[in-house]
């Protein structure tokens, strides 16, 4: 029998990049800007990805190490301002077991000629599933790959 059990947790995560906010929010929400930088190490495979990027809309993202288990991210978009602000729940599982369910908050401001890229989530971590510092080491990684993406991408958003 599972052992039933939730733990909350809230950070906050902050990056500056070069890019003007046009330039980060089209890489955070353009499918194929996007697949650039999100997901698993290079070592997982890819499995499906979706999204539609608009208020009601859902991202499915899911891979995993060979062999398993598969990670499948489903968020749903609840906010959206362009270039400025991205919210959205989500949930993450492990094969077909929810591990967490978390609101995020993605604010972007202008910072000189970049951007100041604000994270805020908030999570419920489930059944000693997942844990609240490897999610945030997660998403610093997400958002350094995000960074890199940038510095790579010659797009004039």
């Amino acid at each position: 029998m599972t052992n039933r059990s939730v733990t909350h947790d809230t950070f906050v995560l902050e990056r500056s990049y070069s890019a003007s906010p046009a330039r980060v929010f089209f890489a955070l929400s353009d499918k194929q800007a996007k697949a650039k930088w999100f997901g698993g190490p290079d070592e997982w495979g890819q499995g499906k990805y979706e999204m539609d990027f608009r208020v009601g809309g859902q991202e499915i993202s899911s891979g995993g190490p060979k062999g398993g288990p598969v990670h499948t991210y489903v968020a749903v978009y609840q906010d959206i301002v362009p270039d400025e602000r991205i919210i959205y729940t989500y949930d993450m599982h492990l094969d077909e077991k929810r591990i967490s369910v978390s609101l995020a908050t993605m604010e972007l401001r202008p910072e000189g000629t970049g951007t100041r890229l604000i994270l805020t989530e908030q999570g419920a971590y489930l059944d000693d599933f997942d844990e609240p510092s490897v999610r945030r080491e997660g998403m610093g990684e997400l958002l350094d790959a995000l960074g890199r993406s940038l510095e790579n991408t010659n797009v004039n958003a």
